[in-house]
């Protein structure tokens, strides 16, 4: 604010009202550039403070959500208390944030938990970022534990969505993708920690929903698809915005499964 504020002078003095007005510009912009560029970088104490707190945030609402879907139906079962502990070893959490986890997907358990409350917090620290659709494709990954979405976990999105800003249209947009992927590896299986390419006709139309276009995509419109989904997903991006850093696995294994279904379009396509 004061270089803005001498620049405006300075200005004025040497050249009027149109000087004050140039020299306020320039002002602004040392004082974002040079005085204090961590206000606009999100580094620095300020920039930490605010990934602090989105990554708390994020981890509230993942777990607690997680835990009012599980519950949805009325009663828990075993594979989804299997998946959410899967989630939690994927995330690589130590013993301390485990425990924590584990409370807070108890708590989401309880019909008097109130989720509205860290999912307007989560809101606020994470906007309408690329950290939202990750969080619902890790919910919707844990309400598919038993196989399918029911009436009672889709209210739950719904109230979900509903809360973060996320239009219908939207979530079902990223569900379809969703089912896709699901459909697409579930086919491949994995191999050595890394997810098996398949071969079948079947599954080259199931990568292409993964991409969320159409067969009769242009190479170019494939590959926009492509490079939007990897930066949406890209673990480096998704923490500095504020994800866990116990999260980059999750994010990695995302973008991994985004890759192998890219790579088999692109092979098809080469070999026509």
């Amino acid at each position: 604010m004061t270089a803005i504020l001498i620049g405006v002078f300075i200005g004025f003095v040497f050249g009027g009202p149109f000087g004050a007005l140039f020299g306020g510009i320039l002002g602004a912009w040392i004082n974002r550039n040079y005085i204090n560029p961590n206000e606009q970088t999100g580094g620095g104490a300020r920039g930490h403070f605010n990934r602090q707190r989105a990554q708390s945030a994020f981890f509230k609402a993942t777990f607690l959500v997680m835990g009012r879907l599980a519950k949805a139906d009325g009663r828990v079962s075993e594979h989804e208390i299997e998946m959410a502990s899967a989630i939690m070893n994927e995330m690589r959490l130590s013993p301390d944030q485990r425990k924590a986890a584990i409370n807070l997907f108890n708590q989401g358990k309880q019909p008097s938990a109130d989720i509205s409350e860290a999912l307007a917090e989560f809101r606020r620290v994470a906007g309408s970022s690329t950290l939202v659709p990750l969080f619902l494709e890790i919910q919707l990954q844990a309400a598919y534990a038993d196989g399918s979405l029911t009436a009672a976990e889709r209210a739950v999105f719904k109230h979900v969505c509903d809360q973060l800003g996320v239009s219908q249209i939207s979530f079902e947009l990223l569900h379809k993708r969703f089912q896709a992927q699901r459909a697409y590896y579930h086919a491949g299986g994995q191999q050595g920690g890394g997810w098996a390419r398949p071969d079948s006709g079947q599954s080259l139309s199931k990568a292409y929903e993964v991409l969320g276009v159409e067969s009769s995509a242009t190479d170019s419109e494939v590959k926009r698809a492509y490079r939007k989904l990897m930066s949406q997903h890209h673990p480096d991006k998704l923490v500095a915005k504020g994800l866990p850093e116990e999260m980059m696995e999750v994010a990695k294994q995302k973008a991994q499964e985004i890759q192998v279904a890219y790579e088999q379009i692109r092979d098809h396509r080469k070999n026509k």
